[in-house]
């Protein structure tokens, strides 16, 4: 007898949308063969409550497994924490991987490079993300001595990792996500810092530069440094420091890549320098990590921890304490992906303790984002909960012991004592188990305070950020007018109808300045463990020396690492900004119910647009007769396949058109905003379906013919997601739809 689909509604979990119960029905329950979910949202949280309490008994048979399960459950169905993304998935079930980040080694032999290539598979597979260091593989060119050959180079090698991510689906829950990273010093470095310049190669990787203190020295000094072959140890040349330094900053203000990685900072804090050196770290740049280990992350929901007005410290001290003994104990009933992490897991027993909701109590508080108060808070929950929690750690060390590697560690010193876990602390991405949450994304300023989302049926529907409803109807200038008005906007900063109280504490990210998106992060990194994931947001505006300052200001305040994204960071092309009024086509003639269209001439003039896709480069040429617009052609890149024939067609309808007297507004106004799962570019500039490219074609070829379309500049897209076609937002280092919980890091 089948067993019967479990009632979603049944016991409901108070607080959880629908939002939220779409993501967990989609990404979190188990579910049969045809797709139906075997167990509700309350199943779940019961599920993963109960494995991980049942680590208790393995170290004490007198241990309350059940009343630890009950208090696990009620942290994680109050939304006051919640586990990163394997635990919920995978607590309890066959798979039982419950990590979300890995590093692995690449050697500098074919042997140990697919050694890795195997390893990694084997990690996506199972749902965790991944993270390399490329520095020890020997420059392109240089010698290989058992061939008598040369290297291809560190580049070549990483395309073969991004292909095998490519082909892992992940049981179709989580995409496979890599980082990659290349030390400055290394003499390939200028190639990997353009190697994802024109957005065709690499998609499966984010891409950092190691930066060294001797490098920022002599970029601040303005003189050379030295590049060192990883095969031999030995100088191989140099470079001036502040030319390669302003070459990683313009790419990144070009595209938002790379990134850039303190190494020595990284390492300055390597809580077993004994053990190894840190290389790397997962996909998102928080968890610094060395070769083979992984980390658990978890993240508080700072939203839940406020009472009459202030920060609730007596009940965040008591989920911190509780938090740390959940991620403890998610090491001891982890399914690791291979024998090497099992052992270096266990062997430095990291957890990754963060937050979310950080947005959500600051607005509760009444205190805007961009402030000083801000920020002074932020270190002081900060090192609450770092305090907390190297406390929590130190009370399982005395019945449970420390780390197998704690001999040699930073903790073993005099004063320190004994430690369970060699770090404690992580500010990770929370996208999709902030959306379960129903809370702002990590450390991150909201991102939209109305925005549409998309539901069944292609419907729109207007999404209102809870808090700014509540007090919109409170102090009464809520209108269904108003939000559909905030939607377009994205911003409340210049909405005058809203009270400017309400303006300063409800900004988004685009309404702060990039100096104070990096005063938040280093805020927290001041006492975090391990490293903050964030996002600096730049207007399209934004110049390459503001690019410059905040990454100079990013090692001046502490940071760890920084990653950017500045709206529109494509080279845009240079059109007319004279207008002329778009002439009338000839209209078509109707006799007979029979529509005509201009007769093709021997001859036309043309002219061929290429626009960057998804799919590759698509070649738009629009040609002319004497009375306008006539006919439109299009090429791809790559011949055949569907994209090709789709854009072919297109072309044809389109001639169609402008032949029967369509003009050219109405066929740029039809096709224009067309999403599909493969964008390219950024902000005003990026495309987001060949459609899309078709119609920027033409409305770039208007306006180089000094023709207005009549069409309003249109708000810069930030992208459709693949599975629902909701929009995408860039927060934590990764890009995330919160329609349907879709990420593009694992």
């Amino acid at each position: 007898m089948a067993k019967a689909t479990p009632d979603k509604n049944k016991d409901k979990i108070p607080g959880l949308t629908p939002n939220a119960l779409t993501v967990l029905e989609k990404r979190y329950l188990k579910r049969d063969l045809s797709g139906k979910p075997l167990e509700g949202p309350v199943d779940m949280f019961r599920r993963v409550a109960d494995t991980i309490a049942a680590a208790d008994k393995f170290l004490d048979n007198k241990a309350d497994v059940k009343g630890l399960s009950d208090e696990f459950y009620k942290i994680m169905t109050s939304f006051e924490f919640l586990p990163n993304s394997p635990t919920l998935m995978n607590a309890g079930r066959e798979l039982g991987q419950l990590s979300a980040c890995f590093v692995l080694p690449v050697g500098d032999s074919m042997e140990e490079i697919f050694e890795s290539v195997k390893h990694t598979a084997l990690i996506h597979k199972s749902g965790g993300g991944t993270g390399f260091s490329f520095s020890r593989l020997r420059p392109a060119q240089d010698v290989v001595m058992s061939t008598t050959g040369i290297s291809s180079g560190p580049l070549s090698f990483m395309r073969v990792f991004d292909v095998a991510t490519e082909t892992i689906k992940q049981g179709g829950t989580r995409r496979g996500a890599n980082m990659g990273i290349l030390r400055v010093d290394h003499p390939d470095v200028m190639n990997f810092i353009m190697c994802k310049a024109d957005q065709k190669h690499l998609n499966n990787f984010n891409i950092s530069v190691g930066l060294t203190e001797d490098f920022m020295q002599a970029v601040e000094e303005d003189r050379d440094y030295t590049l060192i072959n990883p095969r031999n140890g030995e100088p191989c040349g140099a470079l001036n420091a502040r030319k390669v330094f302003n070459r990683i900053v313009k790419q990144a203000w070009e595209n938002g890549e790379p990134g850039i990685i303190f190494l020595d900072r990284l390492n300055r804090d390597n809580p077993t320098p004994l053990v190894g050196e840190i290389e790397s770290t997962n996909p998102c740049g928080e968890q610094p990590l060395l070769p083979y280990e992984s980390c658990n992350l978890g993240s508080i929901n700072l939203g839940k921890m406020v009472k009459n007005g202030d920060v609730d410290w007596e009940r965040l001290k008591e989920v911190v304490i509780l938090a740390v003994h959940f991620l403890d104990n998610v090491i001891e009933v982890n399914k690791y992906p291979l024998p090497q992490i099992d052992e270096m897991t266990r062997s430095n027993r990291k957890i990754g303790l963060g937050v979310m909701g950080w947005a959500d109590m600051l607005i509760l508080l009444g205190i805007p984002y961009c402030s000083d108060k801000a920020i002074k808070l932020g270190e002081k929950v900060m090192k609450f909960i770092n305090d907390e929690g190297h406390s929590a750690s130190r009370e399982l060390a005395a019945k449970r012991g420390s780390f197998p590697n704690f001999k040699g560690s930073i903790y073993d010193r005099p004063g320190k004592g004994a430690i369970r876990n060699a770090t404690v602390t992580t500010i990770a991405p929370t996208g999709t188990i902030s959306i379960i949450a129903n809370a702002s994304s990590g450390v991150e300023p909201l991102f939209a305070v109305s925005f549409v989302r998309n539901v069944m049926d292609n419907t729109k529907m207007i999404e209102v950020n809870p808090l700014f409803e509540e007090v919109a109807k409170e102090r009464g200038f809520y209108s269904a007018e108003l939000m559909e008005k905030i939607a377009e906007h994205g911003t409340l900063h210049d909405i005058v109808e809203i009270p400017a109280d309400v303006r300063d504490v409800f900004v988004t990210a685009h309404d702060i300045t990039p100096e104070y998106h990096i005063k938040m992060q280093s805020a927290f990194q001041k006492y975090t463990d391990n490293a903050v994931s964030k996002t600096v947001n730049f207007p399209n505006d934004a110049s390459i020396e503001d690019v410059e300052k905040v990454y100079r200001l990013a090692y001046q305040s502490g940071c760890k690492g920084v990653t950017i994204y500045r709206d529109g960071s494509r080279d845009e092309q240079v059109l007319s900004t004279g207008k002329k009024e778009e002439k009338e086509a000839p209209a078509a003639v109707a006799d007979d119910k029979q529509v005509y269209k201009r007769e093709r001439p021997k001859a036309l003039k043309g002219w061929t647009y290429q626009m960057q896709t998804g799919c590759g480069p698509l070649y738009v040429t629009v040609n002319e007769d004497k009375s306008g617009l006539f006919e439109l052609f299009t090429t791809m890149g790559k011949a055949g396949g569907c994209a090709a024939s789709q854009a072919e067609a297109m072309g044809r309808l389109v001639s169609l058109a402008w032949r029967s007297g369509v003009q050219a507004r109405q066929v740029i106004k039809q096709l224009m905003g067309i999403s599909c799962h493969c964008p390219s570019g950024f902000g005003e500039n990026k495309v987001t379906s060949c459609a899309d490219a078709v119609a920027k074609a033409i409305q770039a070829h208007m306006a180089a013919s000094g023709l207005d379309t009549g069409l309003q500049k249109q708000a810069p897209e930030r992208g459709a997601c693949p599975e629902c076609g909701g929009t995408v937002e860039h927060e934590g280092g990764c890009a995330v739809c919160r329609s349907c919980g879709y990420s593009e890091c694992a």
